[in-house]
């Protein structure tokens, strides 16, 4: 009896990055030119923004049935970010790689350290703004925090941005186009021009990193 044919297991991509350079946007382009892929939609505790569905954009679920979550271990990465708590259910995950399907997760440094831990085998990309500038006025054009919360977050920022030498990819979103066109040369495995190790990374993430406090650790 001849063997039946395994389908290849899928890929899972983590994408991180500093809260206004543009990840959301550049996986949702993405998306629209490859539609097989999957995103892992995330559980959050936070309340919904404009325009958000839940269970599209993410799973909204109270304080109380997450921590139910992690005490199950149906977490596969999970972290606390602006005082809400976020995280990726694993069921989805395996359930999508063993169909043979190339899955992206959108989270953030930490989450992403965690993902490497229980499965080496992912590929990590982190989204870089081109400057602190463009990073503020991207953060002012959403429109929907006031000083004080946009002055927290590029502070994180700074910090989130500390940890783009983990990555094994690093994308510079300074045009849109070709931010998209390099995140699809990873996802179709074809991403080593934009590997994090390449030497002019060095010089932006040290303007980025500038008067930076002490490092997460």
């Amino acid at each position: 009896m001849p063997d039946t044919p395994t389908t290849p297991r899928g890929r899972l991509y983590v994408i991180a990055a500093p809260s206004g350079a543009g990840k959301t946007s550049l996986v949702k382009a993405l998306l629209e030119r490859r539609p097989e892929l999957e995103v892992s939609v995330s559980y959050t505790t936070r309340k919904p923004r404009p325009n958000e569905v839940d269970g599209r954009d993410y799973s909204f679920i109270t304080p109380e049935r997450f921590r139910e979550l992690i005490a199950a271990d149906a977490l596969l990465e999970h972290a606390d970010v602006f005082d809400n708590h976020y995280g990726t259910g694993r069921e989805r995950v395996e359930r999508a790689l063993a169909a043979g399907r190339d899955v992206i997760l959108e989270i953030d440094w930490q989450g992403a350290r965690q993902v490497r831990r229980r499965m080496p085998e992912c590929r990590t990309i982190f989204v870089l703004p081109p400057s602190r500038a463009e990073l503020e006025r991207r953060l002012r054009a959403r429109r929907t925090d006031d000083d004080a919360v946009i002055a927290r977050r590029l502070r994180d920022a700074v910090t989130d941005m500390s940890h783009w030498t983990e990555f094994d990819y690093v994308i510079v979103n300074d045009d849109f186009e070709t931010a998209v066109e390099a995140l699809g040369e990873i996802v179709s495995r074809r991403g080593d021009a934009h590997g994090a190790k390449r030497p002019d990374l060095e010089a932006l993430a040290s303007d980025l990193l500038a008067e930076r406090g002490p490092p997460a650790v």
